[in-house]
């Protein structure tokens, strides 16, 4: 039987911060997101005190400080880097992998003849990632991804074991699906599992069991995958390349309120060149850009959601192309009147461009004119990934708000000054 597995880091961001703090391994930790707004990572130890996720900071940062809890801003050049160095070393053991999220990966185990030989694979690769980069993960191998999902969440939850649960013969997983809540299988959300639990499935051994013709009708194709699936029927397949991205967002929540459009415009644009940077790291370009601000959803002020796009006559990756149309956007979303603490920038309608449809009026100059932005682009990208930080005139960086960070940790892997000291 083929076997895969899925390898996912314990509770990451709250490990990456243990890395190079060993005085933190039994301590409760938390990760904010940015500007120290929601918690966006717990270890156990504060799960275990009831810090919830995406919980205010505010609301549980007295109670949780006064136990004894340490609490860091992101710090995403260092989660980054360390994920990267896990997933080369998961390259280097099998030779199909899908890295699924910054703190997930698949493995195909092509290589191992039997279910012992999986479990002993399992182990000898978590104690190599956690000996050469120091976090903690745990693997579920089963014989589809689904169920990998469903022998993870078991290793998680069982307490002194390996940190390595292999679930591969037919009798046992119906034991385990009995015992599992149909919320708990990968792929069903919260109001997909309501409409089930109306149905009468409530565990993912229930839906093992519904007719597969009346769940592609009453649901849809993706449901019937993981009911097959659950059943041991690979349809799921590893996905070497990562699939491109469908949109980019790039937001922030602010410390203090805006109230005037002048202040949100260069903030607005500042999205706008960070969103053009990565739609070219992608190899993209986007035929659309939104733009959307709101108010807090906390406190008694004026709630307000606004929302507009602008559609480019062609798709473009030129940073001042995205700027024209979000700052168009933007004018159209904005009320007066309203403490407005969240915007962001929105592209989509993606098209790769190498195949880009042209206009049959389109003249050769223009099309020049599109290599010359081209070019320019690339120039920018390159003098700012050194450093050297090119802005456009309608950013007016010093008025923009850096991101409030005031409990980040050091850079410990990619900034030689931050490189942590032996005492």
């Amino acid at each position: 039987m083929k076997l895969l597995a899925l390898v996912d880091c314990d509770n990451f961001y709250a490990s990456c911060e243990r890395v190079f703090r060993p005085d933190l391994k039994q301590v409760p930790v938390v990760v904010l997101s940015n500007n120290d707004g929601c918690v966006i990572a717990r270890s156990k130890e504060a799960k275990s005190m009831g810090i919830k996720m995406g919980v205010p900071w505010f609301q549980v940062k007295k109670a949780y400080l006064a136990q004894g809890g340490k609490v860091f801003s992101s710090n995403f050049a260092l989660y980054g880097d360390l994920s990267k160095r896990v997933m080369n070393i998961l390259e280097g053991m099998v030779k199909k992998i899908e890295v699924y999220s910054i703190d997930e990966a698949f493995l195909d185990l092509q290589h191992v003849q039997n279910s012992n030989q999986a479990y002993e694979f399992g182990v000898y690769c978590r104690s190599i990632v956690h000996q050469w980069v120091g976090i903690p993960v745990r693997i579920g191998i089963a014989p589809t991804k689904t169920l990998t999902k469903v022998a993870s969440h078991i290793a998680k939850h069982t307490n002194g074991g390996t940190g390595v649960y292999c679930l591969n013969k037919q009798k046992h997983i119906m034991h385990v699906l009995k015992a599992l809540p149909v919320n708990e299988v990968w792929g069903v959300g919260r109001n997909l599992s309501k409409q089930l639990n109306q149905l009468g499935t409530y565990s993912a051994y229930d839906l093992t069991k519904m007719d597969i013709g009346f769940i592609r009708e009453k649901f849809s194709i993706v449901l019937e995958r993981t009911v097959r699936e659950l059943r041991g029927e690979p349809c799921i397949q590893i996905q070497n390349h990562i699939a491109p991205k469908k949109q980019i967002v790039v937001s922030r929540s602010f410390r203090k309120k805006i109230e005037s459009l002048d202040a949100l415009k260069p903030l607005i644009s500042n999205f706008a060149v960070r969103a053009g940077e990565k739609l070219r790291h992608e190899k993209q370009k986007c035929s659309q850009v939104s733009v959307f601000i709101s108010t807090s959803r906390f406190g008694k002020q004026l709630k307000h959601q606004g929302f507009n796009s602008f559609r480019f006559s062609h798709p473009t990756n030129d940073t001042r192309s995205i700027l024209m149309g979000a700052n168009k956007a933007l004018n159209k979303a904005f009320k007066e009147g309203y403490p407005y603490a969240k915007a962001g920038i929105l592209l989509s309608q993606f098209s790769c461009p190498v195949v880009v449809q042209k206009s049959l009026f389109e003249i050769m100059s223009h099309r020049h004119a599109l290599k010359q932005d081209e070019s320019l682009m690339r120039s920018v990208d390159e003098l700012n990934s050194r450093q050297t930080q090119i802005y456009y005139a309608s950013q007016c960086p010093a008025n923009l708000s850096p991101i409030q960070k005031k409990m980040v940790s050091p850079r410990y892997t990619t900034n030689w000054l931050e490189l942590p000291t032996a005492l």
